[in-house]
């Protein structure tokens, strides 16, 4: 770093909040950049960051201990909060044998869904006493903003015990008329299975478990929605139909059957979302709902999960769901994406052509 131009992350930072960017990339042999509506901008402005640069910016945000981590693993994740700017999810890496790092921004204000724009049938999801709600889709995709809505508008309408497992905490939830328990893996809890085990001893009425990962958490995950609470977790799919099958695929093939049996009953709904580039600037949320209806459900039970889309169609007036196509037409018609960026993220996209060209 050059004598002339002295930075910390926390001028970097208070940049990215300015111009309103998700996500600082810090790494050797660039400068600081940002990723604004979806495309990575290098801050010219700063020089080129060298090895011995990487390493200050990023340990002078790190506790000595996740220091240690890092220097044992190569990697480790936190979120930290940098006074009068904001919250950030960090994962620390190494690349090139130097220290590199992305931050994710976390506003401290949750939004209420009907901002975030999710449809109402998300909220009713919300009213659900037991059962397991998914919230899905790619890296980025917005899955944490709106899963921390829900459990905001659950804090804030429900007297309940809220249990989140998380890796690392990003969201603060205070207290409002539910108390919210906070484990943040690796300090709290050793792992998002153990912690899901011992949160059935501890009183909840709600458990978010922030990744399900391997099949002892999703296992777990479905014995907690079966005893009567209301579970909400993650997963790495684009639709609603793929997250039914990732689940069932995770189990050994004998436990399969009984697995569908076990999901039809506890599922209440798949919210698979992406944010698209909006036209003018910023993003745009994008999402299908599910919520199985008796159909739904004897469709799992019997193995005809890819007869699902067409009931997914049929049955909107009584349970209110939507398919991510009819979401993307939505927003196109509205003048909010392209039709391009539409056909990009369709998982039908012959579909969507059909729909647009029955809409001219």
């Amino acid at each position: 770093m050059s004598e002339e131009v002295k930075i910390s992350l926390d001028t970097i930072a208070k940049e990215a909040v300015e111009r309103n960017a998700s996500d600082i990339h810090i790494i050797a042999g660039a400068p600081p950049s940002l990723r604004v509506d979806g495309k990575i901008i290098y801050l010219t402005h700063y020089p080129v960051l060298m090895p011995k640069d990487t390493q200050q910016l990023i340990y002078s945000i790190m506790s000595e201990k996740q220091r240690r981590i890092y220097e044992d693993q190569h990697e480790v994740d936190f979120s930290v909060g940098m006074k009068g700017i904001g919250r950030f999810r960090v994962n620390v890496y190494a690349q090139r044998g130097t220290v590199a790092a992305a931050l994710r921004r976390l506003p401290y204000q949750i939004k209420p869904m009907e901002e975030l724009g999710l449809i109402p049938a998300v909220r009713e999801l919300c009213h659900k006493s037991m059962g397991l709600i998914l919230v899905t889709g790619p890296t980025g995709s917005g899955k944490t903003t709106t899963l921390a809505s829900m459990i905001d508008y659950i804090n804030t309408n429900f007297q309940y015990h809220i249990i989140t497992i998380e890796d690392p905490i990003e969201y603060i939830f205070p207290h409002k008329k539910s108390v919210v328990s906070q484990r943040e893996v690796g300090n709290d809890t050793n792992g998002f299975n153990i912690a899901l085990k011992y949160a059935l001893r501890e009183d909840p009425d709600v458990i978010l478990v922030g990744e399900m990962r391997d099949l002892e958490t999703i296992k777990a995950a479905l014995t907690a929605a079966e005893t009567g609470h209301l579970v909400f977790g993650t997963l790495h799919t684009n639709t609603a139909i793929q997250t039914i099958n990732r689940i069932i695929n995770v189990f050994p093939e004998h436990e399969q059957d009984q697995i569908r049996t076990e999901l039809s009953f506890v599922l209440q709904g798949v919210i698979s979302q992406r944010l698209v580039p909006k036209i003018g600037g910023g993003r745009v949320l994008i999402h299908e709902v599910l919520i199985p209806n008796t159909a739904i459900r004897n469709l799992i039970r019997e193995n005809k999960i890819h007869q699902v889309y067409g009931l997914m169609q049929a049955g909107q007036a009584e349970t209110g769901m939507q398919t991510m196509n009819q979401s993307i037409l939505k927003a196109i018609r509205e003048g909010l994406i392209t039709p391009e960026d539409g056909m990009k993220i369709s998982p039908e996209p012959q579909e969507l052509q059909r729909l647009l060209n029955m809409r001219i």
